[in-house]
């Protein structure tokens, strides 16, 4: 079952690249240039904060970056359940210990 934990490996790593590409894409790609954009000439005291704050972009950005980032988390929690569940038991092997099992108390009931 090592391909189970391959796949696992593969979905984690694939979630937490995606989480920290998307997130340094749009989040901090859109606060640096809010915040970073600021021209000399501006009065700094005036309200460029709150005006920059109500920018429809940021209303678009935050909410599909959160989307992204559950899903990326969602994404890593299921590679990591992946990755660290044990291989189940084969039927083979289980029925061979059902018999097995029943033999056992059928001898203990003869004995009675």
């Amino acid at each position: 079952m090592a391909k189970d934990k391959l796949i696992g490996a593969i979905v984690v790593l694939l979630g937490l690249f995606i989480g920290i590409v998307y997130t340094l894409g749009s989040i901090i790609d859109f606060l640096m240039i809010t915040v970073g954009g600021i021209p000399n000439g501006i009065d700094l005291t005036s309200s460029w904060l709150v005006w920059d704050l109500l920018d429809w972009r940021l209303f678009v950005v935050a909410p599909m970056a959160l989307i992204v980032i559950l899903i990326a988390i969602i994404a890593i929690w299921i590679g990591y359940s992946m990755l660290t569940t044990p291989a189940p038991v084969p039927l083979e092997e289980l029925e061979e210990e059902l018999a097995a099992e029943e033999e056992e108390s059928m001898e203990e009931e003869e004995g009675e």
